[in-house]
């Protein structure tokens, strides 16, 4: 069995509930405010250790009360913090989320994130049984820095291209595994693909991207499940209907079990099944890290 290693942020999640969200210039009456260990790469890092994997964590944290909180709960996850360091001059990231019926909207601010480097990633030697992790919350050089040093040492990498971001063909060449939803997907690649999107339309978007034939690029679709291309070949793994209450960490949540299932030495459509279960769970559930099943629940829906 290999690690799983992710390099990616790290934000102290300010959620607050309403009937609705407001529009632009609209003040609307809220429920409740919580506070939630959040960020895509500590979220990520939280599904692969919960379901198992022995899971190692690179990134920063700020010198405040947040990056206390966050630095307590992630240790108390079983995850190796030895490669996250605190900022002096940056505030740990924040995300704050306005949830609606199960929807929600997020405004990041990177804070410490921003200042994730290349000498960081350094830190962490890899080996060929490794899956290595990374999201669009810290800087992409960093990122190309990471998939580098993983791809010399033979270990998977899998990238989350979220929040969408445009990168160029360098970045796209060190990835094995690309995971993203179909909003992302349409960003990316200029193409509308609308609320439901058939598999042949995912399928063709898919192929504007020009993946190798050893790349599986990965498209999820919430309740639908998830489309997997690779080479020719393209599958639709089904998902689990379930009644969401927080869908926020749920595409976390899947990157985290797909990666943990990999390093596991689980073929990638078993993995894609695994992690549709995981995710499924954690959207029945308030929060995004704290959300994340454990391995006996998943099992249990195996």
């Amino acid at each position: 069995m290999g690690r799983v290693v992710v390099a990616g942020s790290i934000n102290m999640d300010v959620v607050a509930t309403a009937e609705r969200h407001p529009r632009i210039g609209e003040t609307v009456a809220g429920h409740s405010v919580m506070y939630f260990p959040g960020g895509k790469g500590a979220n990520q890092a939280v599904s692969a250790a919960k379901l198992g994997a022995p899971t190692s964590l690179i990134g920063r944290l700020g010198r405040d009360a947040f990056g206390e909180q966050l630095r307590a709960f992630l240790a108390s996850q079983g995850i190796d913090l030895t490669a996250v360091k605190d900022s002096a001059g940056a505030a740990t990231g924040t995300a704050l989320i306005t949830l609606a019926k199960a929807d929600n909207t997020i405004v990041v601010i990177p804070g410490a994130n921003a200042e994730v480097s290349p000498e960081d990633v350094a830190q962490v030697a890899l080996t060929a049984s490794d899956v290595a992790v990374s999201q669009f919350e810290i800087p992409q050089a960093t990122i190309v820095a990471f998939f580098r040093q993983a791809r010399a040492a033979g270990a998977t990498t899998i990238l989350n291209p979220a929040p969408a971001s445009a990168f160029d063909s360098a970045l796209f060449a060190l990835i094995d595994v690309l995971v993203l939803n179909e909003t992302e997907l349409g960003f990316l690649t200029g193409i509308a693909l609308g609320d439901t999107p058939t598999l042949p339309q995912v399928s063709d978007a898919v192929r504007a991207l020009d993946p190798r034939d050893d790349q599986t690029v990965c498209v999820t679709l919430g309740a639908r499940g998830a489309v997997a291309v690779t080479g020719s070949k393209a599958r639709l793994v089904e998902g689990r209907a379930v009644t969401a209450v927080d869908t926020t960490g749920a595409g976390d949540c899947f990157v985290g079990a797909l990666a943990a299932r990999l390093s596991q030495g689980a073929p990638i459509a078993d993995a894609i099944g695994y992690a549709n279960i995981a995710a499924s769970i954690s959207v029945q559930r308030m929060g995004a890290g704290p959300s994340m099943p454990t391995a006996e629940e998943v099992g249990a829906l195996l």
